[in-house]
């Protein structure tokens, strides 16, 4: 099963390398990681996408706990959050096939944001579902190029998961 991990951290050197030691030496893949900073540029945020049974999960909040330059760790329950992915897509589009892309392009929502003599390129951020289908849809076209980030996830409604007390 997939978890989403949000983890602040104090934004200085190393603090990466520490996290993700901590996974490698559990062999505990990461399937997804997003790092940035905060409203305080002191503080980053990583937002972890692992996949595991209940207790490895538990463990590993437990040991990312322990780290000194952790400040607060999250685990996202299934309907508590929203979760986004951006995905830049290079695709083949001759001036035939132009007019089917721009189709697609406005029927998945993504947006059209480099066109070329042979190529357009398309932009969608959207759950990680969404953006795995424009890449199925787009793929007899020819891709050329896929770009994406990690998930980045925000808890749902007033609560919130801040350094502040």
């Amino acid at each position: 099963m997939k978890h989403i991990i949000s983890v602040l951290v104090e934004n200085h050197a190393g603090v990466l390398s520490r996290i993700s030691g901590l996974f490698s030496r559990r062999a505990f893949n990461i399937d997804s990681l997003a790092v940035g900073v905060t409203d305080d540029p002191k503080v980053s945020r990583i937002t972890i996408i692992v996949d595991g049974n209940q207790h490895t999960v538990e463990q590993v909040e437990k040991q990312l706990n322990k780290l000194i330059d952790v400040i607060k760790v999250k685990r996202f329950d299934r309907d508590e959050h929203i979760a986004r992915e951006l995905v830049l897509i290079k695709v083949l589009a001759s001036s035939e096939k132009r007019a089917e892309i721009m189709t697609v392009a406005e029927v998945t929502g993504a947006e059209i944001i480099d066109i070329s003599l042979t190529t357009m390129t398309l932009q969608l951020a959207d759950t990680y579902a969404h953006v795995q289908r424009l890449e199925e849809i787009v793929r007899p076209y020819g891709i050329l190029e896929v770009v994406r980030t990690g998930t980045i996830a925000i808890q749902k409604g007033a609560e919130a998961i801040t350094h502040k007390k």
